[in-house]
């Protein structure tokens, strides 16, 4: 999915400026980092809440068209109000198609009730983590990475080491740690159950 957004460059700043642009039903934001300065920008305020939205838009390399400039960015951070659907303020950082980055992309659980843990053990899928930080170009950036449960046991777990990866991605984890990603937990009271209907025949 490509995400392409139309941004004006701002040239007032501080709170006053920001609450005129909210009246207005704009967002202030920033666009930062790489070589060139940072650019102070203006977005549409429902264009961006509705892109916010999507999980996608958290994890995928965006556009913004400022004026006759388009820059490749990631969305590094964004403030909501407390409690009413709208967004203050927005951060996006410049990337370079040459130089890899470092990003948190969701973790997707497939094949749920296809596990043996779920469909013969009545298991729980219990993820311990729903997002990994992963290095690769910009231009190889997934959407999301599948965690493939088929085949999972009851009490399996299922590991960093054992996702399947796309091409140029791979997972940033610390020195030689391997993750747990998700776990098949049994309900106490139903494998008291199954040790107790294989007692007798042991």
């Amino acid at each position: 999915m490509t995400f392409e957004l139309n941004v004006q460059e701002r040239k007032l700043q501080g709170s006053g400026a920001s609450r005129r642009l909210r009246h207005a039903n704009k967002v202030p934001g920033i666009i930062y980092g790489g070589t060139a300065a940072p650019t102070l920008i203006e977005l549409e305020h429902n264009d961006l809440l509705l892109a916010l939205r999507k999980e996608a838009f958290h994890s995928t390399v965006l556009k913004l068209k400022v004026g006759d400039t388009v820059e490749t960015v990631l969305l590094r951070d964004s403030q909501m109000h407390p409690y009413k659907p709208l967004v203050l303020h927005v951060d996006f950082l410049r990337v370079d198609a040459t130089h890899a980055i470092h990003q948190k992309v969701p973790l997707h659980f497939i094949n749920a009730e296809l596990a043996p843990g779920v469909k013969l053990s009545d298991g729980i899928v219990s993820p311990a983590m729903n997002e990994l930080d992963v290095s690769c170009l910009p231009q190889d950036l997934p959407a999301f990475i599948d965690v493939d449960l088929k085949d999972v046991a009851a009490g399996q777990t299922v590991h960093v080491s054992q996702l399947v990866f796309p091409k140029g991605v791979k997972p940033v984890t610390h020195g030689d740690d391997d993750p747990v990603v998700v776990v098949i937990t049994v309900k106490k009271a139903a494998a008291e159950e199954a040790e107790g209907e294989a007692a007798p025949a042991a």
